[in-house]
């Protein structure tokens, strides 16, 4: 029988799987994919209580990550924008 606390035996197994879960449950994992590419369009305190506590936002378009990118540098989000012209209206 192993031992957990072996530091010959590899690191992780379940307790990195139930760590996602919960994280997923949690909504605290964030997504990959064009968040890197865009600007989204998020509620300035939202972004400024994600500087403070490192929590993920939320963007109009639902993707989700912690901002810490200059948004000035990257084209809007289509998806974001068409969701804040159709609010404004």
């Amino acid at each position: 029988m192993s031992d957990p606390n072996d530091p010959a035996q590899p690191a992780g197994g379940t307790d990195v799987l139930d760590r996602e879960l919960e994280q997923l449950l949690n909504g605290e994992l964030t997504e990959d994919g064009d968040h890197d590419r865009f600007a989204h369009y998020v509620q300035k305190e939202k972004i400024l209580q994600s500087a403070m506590t490192g929590k993920p936002v939320r963007a109009l378009c639902g993707k989700k990550w912690v901002p810490g990118r200059d948004p000035e540098k990257f084209p809007v989000c289509p998806d974001c924008k068409a969701i804040y012209e159709r609010m404004k209206n």
